[in-house]
């Protein structure tokens, strides 16, 4: 039986949404789940219009400098998000928690999605902590990923559900978007991809219509000439509940990041996905993992590398229904695996 717990949870926010997405989706997955959640965010700005409702059972705490830890009562698990590292004030509290109640440490360090092959052979193994107040302590490396053998996915339980109850012609009617006549209508979610003109041609020759989210994506259509025969709408900032029904309504998705990634997953639509860029080209190695995990078809496979820059060839418009038979495959695998919170959950009540 799983056990009620306090979850302190902490995000620093580099990659703009991605890392606040994914805790905030987390934390909503386990107050959903009965558990009690403390979420520190050096910058929740964008929470004000990805999470306006809030959430009942998440506290929303400041990581300030110093961290006000106030009459603050004692948790049971604590979660490093992306190799964030935790102010030595607030392990010092977990420390003395642990030594007052005699429970066990549930230290977990929530690391990126891959499918890379070291992502099974790290997935649970103990980190022991070396220095500072945490020094005899033993956190456990947590990988999200593709496999039974690594730590899943988040995915309410009625994702399907919702889904298949989505109204599509009324959601997109409240945005002011007119039906798309039978031409291919495409979300765009990006950062400034090389190979944006070229989309914006492709979409035009099928008098396409493209739903640009704001922020960078905007900034990047914006920065272009349009090409005659393409309808744009510029999207206002979408709640994460929206952005799920803004890919449930597309026949193409321009995902980027972690969080909208998986969600393009669970929608069951044709994507293509913009990894975040390294100095040093580690992602197309984790790109390529994705591809080969998803057992992408090679026209798939193509459109991936050129719109992430691993080479300049033109694009020409996608397969899609390749694409979406490979994507509903890919959706079913993973809708057989244990989702992420549940496989949280059951680490957290093990000895």
């Amino acid at each position: 039986m799983q056990s009620g717990y306090r979850w302190d949870i902490f995000c620093k926010v580099i990659d703009n949404y991605g890392d606040i997405g994914v805790c905030w989706r987390l934390a909503r997955q386990l107050a959903a789940r009965g558990q009690a959640v403390r979420l520190w965010v050096d910058d929740a700005s964008a929470l004000r219009w990805m999470a306006p409702q809030g959430c009942a059972g998440v506290e929303l705490r400041p990581w300030t400098m110093p961290l006000d830890l106030q009459g603050l009562a004692p948790g049971q698990v604590l979660v490093e998000a992306f190799g964030c590292e935790l102010p030595p004030e607030f392990v010092q509290h977990y420390v003395d928690w642990r030594a007052a109640d005699g429970q066990p440490t549930r230290w977990i360090n929530l690391e990126y999605l891959s499918a890379e092959a070291y992502v099974e052979r790290s997935h649970g193994l103990p980190s022991p902590v070396m220095h500072g107040p945490g020094r005899g302590r033993v956190k456990r490396f947590f990988y999200p990923g593709f496999t039974r053998a690594t730590g899943g996915l988040l995915r309410e339980p009625d994702l399907m559900q919702r889904q298949a109850r989505f109204d599509r012609p009324a959601w997109l009617a409240a945005l002011g978007i007119p039906d798309a006549g039978g031409r291919p209508r495409v979300s765009l979610f990006c950062y400034e991809p090389v190979a944006l003109p070229d989309l914006l041609k492709q979409l035009a020759a099928q008098q396409g219509q493209l739903l640009v989210t704001a922020g960078r994506a905007t900034a990047a259509v914006q920065a272009q000439a349009l090409p005659a025969g393409l309808a744009v709408h510029y999207l206002p900032y979408l709640s994460q509940d929206d952005y799920d029904h803004l890919l449930w309504a597309c026949d193409l998705n321009f995902v980027r990041g972690e969080d909208s990634l998986v969600r393009a997953l669970w929608s069951g639509r044709p994507f293509v996905w913009q990894i975040y860029p390294q100095d040093d080209n580690a992602h197309h190695a984790k790109l390529d993992a994705f591809l080969r995990q998803i057992q992408a078809p090679a026209s798939l496979q193509a459109w991936h590398h050129t719109w992430n820059g691993l080479d300049a060839r033109a694009l020409t418009w996608p397969d899609l229904p390749a694409w979406q038979t490979a994507v509903l495959q890919a959706r079913q695998d993973l809708l057989g695996q244990t989702d992420l919170l549940s496989r949280l959950l059951e680490f957290a009540d093990s000895p």
